[in-house]
């Protein structure tokens, strides 16, 4: 939680509300150290104030069971290089990591996101149906604000993050899952294994979810979605809250509705690892990987230390994984597909309905796959 009092109280209803029980409520109340002593009317010390009464909030709330962390108040706050959204993560995973056995789950939210009132009971039937997972990524459906400009551009963004999830889907890439903070499950023992979160100014939940592929396998259905709120946001980097910042020219040229053409020269890729293991062959993605690697002997290294096929074929998986693939479809330029709505012109039921119709086709594309992954 940063500046969220005014989220609070849905969130801790939304939780109150689950038919699902027990539970403990982690929350990290954070912002830099240096917001608290800036000048009255500056936005950072409203940010402060906004944070000390969200502790104070959270403190005499009796309904759920709470654990505060404090790295809002004076001192308390984060100093330096080690601050923003990943390292609040990583000080909650790390502090039920404390207080929990290996067999506990994390149920990853954020402090605006909206729960159905089986989602935490659907989650814990999911790991109970398939105990060796090593996380869930949940569906997502942002709820809109009422501000034709902002819903427009969140629509435009949520539809860019489906067009991109459906042409892995419909290739069947290991890492064809959505990394959202708000919508993200784990076990301990999975945790642990992948050695935890780097918690980075922004994408900590990206990196954390491609190590959970990396090593096993993530489920994509069987679990209700979660309603994140779109707002715009410069707290970090990239994502969400600073595409929402962008026009709707800029968010065309920086986020495209990819066309699965884009996707053939991926999937060719993958297609040739079996062959690459017998002998060095030309693949689509070849001279782009030892351009980014810096090196011309991109398979020789793995032939060598993985003897079997099937692991082999899987150290490549590892090596061209979720942000080589990124990598490169934005180095082939930004091809958008006529989708046949103007995000620009056309009313938000028409936009609606054309995200509805992606949802659909993705949660039938999740429930076909099921998992994916490398392990």
């Amino acid at each position: 939680m940063l500046d969220e009092l005014e989220n609070i109280p849905r969130l801790l209803q939304t939780l109150c509300n689950q038919t699902f029980k027990n539970f403990s409520l982690y929350v990290c109340v954070n912002q830099p150290d240096d917001w608290a002593f800036c000048a009255e009317g500056d936005w950072r010390r409203s940010a402060f104030d906004n944070n000390q009464q969200s502790l104070r909030l959270l403190e005499d709330y009796k309904d759920l069971d709470i654990r505060r962390i404090d790295r809002s108040s004076p001192s308390l706050g984060w100093k330096g290089k080690h601050s923003g959204v990943g390292w609040a993560r990583k000080v909650l995973f790390e502090q039920i990591i404390c207080d929990s056995d290996d067999t506990e789950l994390i149920v990853s939210l954020d402090a605006d996101t909206i729960l159905s009132e089986n989602y935490l009971k659907e989650v814990l039937k999911a790991f109970n149906a398939n105990p060796s997972v090593y996380a869930i990524s949940s569906p997502y459906y942002h709820h809109l604000s009422g501000s034709d400009n902002l819903d427009r551009l969140l629509l435009r963004y949520e539809c860019y993050m489906r067009h991109y999830l459906i042409n892995l889907l419909k290739i069947n890439n290991p890492y064809a899952f959505t990394a959202l903070g708000s919508a993200m499950a784990f076990p301990l023992w999975a945790y642990k294994r992948v050695g935890g979160i780097t918690p980075l100014q922004a994408g900590e939940d990206f990196y954390l979810m491609q190590k959970f592929a990396k090593t096993g396998r993530i489920l994509l259905d069987g679990v209700p979605c979660v309603y994140p709120q779109g707002r715009i946001s410069q707290r970090v980097p990239f994502g969400t809250g600073p595409a929402l910042a962008l026009s709707m020219q800029e968010m065309d040229k920086r986020y495209p509705l990819w066309d699965a053409s884009t996707f053939v020269p991926v999937d060719a890729t993958f297609a040739l690892f079996p062959e690459l293991f017998e002998r060095d062959v030309e693949t689509p993605m070849t001279s782009f990987l030892q351009q980014q690697l810096k090196t011309d002997d991109l398979w020789g290294p793995l032939r060598r230390n993985f003897k079997q096929q099937d692991l082999f074929v899987r150290a490549c998986q590892q090596k061209v994984d979720g942000l080589r693939i990124q990598q490169f479809l934005k180095s082939q330029g930004y091809p958008s597909v006529n989708v046949g709505v103007d995000f620009s012109k056309d009313s938000i039921n028409d936009l609606c309905d054309y995200r509805e119709k992606l949802y659909r086709e993705e949660m039938s594309l999740r429930a076909k796959q099921h998992l994916v992954g490398c392990g």
